[in-house]
């Protein structure tokens, strides 16, 4: 059963499952964390039992196998998990093993190939069924020989006859005994979208709290969270570049970096610069900004460089220093994933699914341990969706 413990970051999910880790000695567990400094805390915390890290044995993955075939328990990162195979999942359900995943991973992506090549294997090859691409031809050999295995394994998704979508094969989450989600705003993300496509349950379980001691229940729980200061800049000299509703999206990026000169990406870097140098007035080391990955090299300036942060982080602790935030970057779920979700009558909430981005990434700041926090949003539109939230009931 798969069981998503959501709770805003700070309630203590790792630390509830540390705790049940650590009664229930009897279970065999494999726990995925985004980093090794969470590695590390897991070995640390475990007291009751030894987690073991995969060593290389020709590969990462052999070295996985082996403490799977000697029944070890293991903690490894997001990385290696998403090479899991068939082996794996095999000696998964041999082993009877709980998985404990920190966050939430990058289970769907969409795949390199030209509407030519999935012409000629539609034609040819491959029916589709159900939004899955579904491998006729037994006896092919060739070029796409490995869209081949991963259709037969289930994990090839398709829009239309325009694009091929690469899923993590559900088949590794089927087969553990119980699975366990650490995350926040599950509602919002792809792997929720990612089980609704597939038809899997799940529920939801929530963290207990008394004196030092941590737990999960299946009895829904309100949480004692409370958000500190948050100082959105409200410039409208510095906002004035984000007004337009696609503004900073990753096309307007792509469109305006071709421009002479880049003058509205040059504005957007000249502004960060003044927000941190004029109205902060902050050292280096408290600032904190993100762009997408592809755009970074083009704001990156005196003052705040060295403090970027990828846009998609979450479950690090690392920057809790950082006070004072810049986040230039209007988030959209990709067109072609957001169709192929829609055809099979599951709906994105774009607006959701941008707010839990963004929250998740100010949550690596200096507010997860409820102090004070500046950030400047150019983006009018993301700046309005954080605001509503602020407003709202319906934080946790």
């Amino acid at each position: 059963m798969i069981h998503v413990v959501d709770a805003p970051c700070g309630i203590g999910k790792t630390s509830a499952a540390i705790e049940m880790m650590n009664t229930e000695v009897d279970a065999r567990y494999m726990f995925i964390t985004p980093f090794l400094n969470e590695v590390r805390r897991v070995k640390e915390s475990c007291d009751r039992r030894k987690f073991f890290e995969p060593q290389e044995i020709n590969t990462k993955l052999n070295g996985i196998h082996w403490l799977l075939s000697n029944n070890k328990d293991i903690v490894s990162t997001h990385a290696l998990f998403l090479n899991f195979n068939q082996d794996t999942v095999t000696l998964i359900k041999n082993g009877g093993y709980t998985l404990i995943l920190d966050e939430v991973a990058s289970v769907v992506e969409i795949m390199d190939i030209t509407k030519k090549d999935l012409a000629c294997i539609l034609a040819n090859y491959a029916t589709v069924k159900d939004g899955l691409l579904i491998w006729e031809d037994m006896e092919y050999e060739g070029k796409f020989s490995e869209i081949m295995r991963m259709s037969l394994n289930k994990c090839v998704g398709i829009y239309g006859d325009t694009a091929l979508i690469w899923c993590f094969p559900i088949e590794i989450f089927k087969a553990f005994k119980d699975v366990y989600i650490l995350t926040y705003m599950f509602k919002a993300q792809m792997q929720r979208y990612y089980y609704d496509f597939y038809n899997v349950q799940y529920d939801y379980m929530y963290v207990t709290h008394n004196g030092d001691k941590y737990g999960l229940t299946d009895k829904i729980t309100e949480y004692d969270f409370r958000i500190a200061e948050i100082d959105i800049c409200d410039s409208e000299k510095l906002n004035a570049i984000g007004d337009n509703y696609s503004d900073l999206s990753v096309s307007w990026f792509h469109k305006n970096k071709f421009e002479k000169n880049r003058p509205l990406i040059n504005v957007l870097k000249n502004n960060m610069y003044n927000y941190f140098r004029n109205i902060c007035k902050t050292p280096s080391e408290q600032n904190m900004w993100t762009t997408f990955k592809l755009f970074k090299p083009m704001l990156q300036g005196n003052g705040y460089s060295r403090g970027f942060v990828s846009v998609n982080a979450r479950a690090t602790n690392e920057y809790k220093h950082k006070t004072h935030l810049a986040y230039c970057a209007n988030i959209f779920l990709n067109p072609v994933l957001k169709q192929f979700f829609n055809q099979k009558g599951i709906v994105v909430d774009e607006d959701l699914y941008a707010l839990s981005e963004l929250v998740q990434w100010m949550w690596r700041s200096a507010i997860r341990d409820g102090r004070k926090i500046s950030i400047y949003i150019p983006s009018a539109r993301m700046r309005q969706i954080l605001t509503d939230w602020l407003q709202s009931e319906n934080i946790m």
